[in-house]
Order: C-alpha cells, then structure tokens, then sequence
C-alpha cells in the first residue's frame, strides 16, 4: 500500500490600506451625527424625567426624598 499523497499549497496574502477624502468626511459626518442623537436623547431624557417629577405631588417628592426645589438639581445631573 503507498503511503497518502500530501500537498502543501503556500499562499500569498497582502493588505492595502486606503485612505480617500471621501471616507474621512463620510466617517467625520456620521461621528457628528450619532453624537448629536445621542445629545438629544440625552436632552429628551432628562426633559421626561423633569416633566414627571413635577407631575407628583409634594407628598409624593416627599416619599422619595426631594422638594420641589430639588427638581433641576436632580435632573441636571443625568
């Protein structure tokens, strides 16, 4: 019986790296537009969350332990 036959195939591989104006700007635009999403709905956030504080009582605000004064404060630092 012989024995299996064996090839070994070598293989080139190589990497370009380009870089076009296009890109840039194309990856600059998209950048600036997730952080401006992402800067509204961080405003919208704390737009709700100050809407619903203010909608409770001040028996409620009591329960959770803020006054009413306390609404901005507490909402500014999300």
């Amino acid at each position: 019986m012989h024995p299996p036959i064996t090839q070994e195939i070598e293989m080139a591989a190589y990497e370009t790296t380009r870089h076009h104006a296009a890109t840039g700007s194309a990856a600059r635009i998209g950048t600036m537009f997730t952080t401006a999403v992402g800067a509204f709905a961080a405003w919208n956030d704390t737009r709700q969350t100050r809407k619903a504080l203010a909608s409770l009582t001040d028996r409620e605000l009591d329960d959770i332990g803020l006054h009413r004064g306390d609404i901005d404060a507490v909402t500014r630092r999300f």
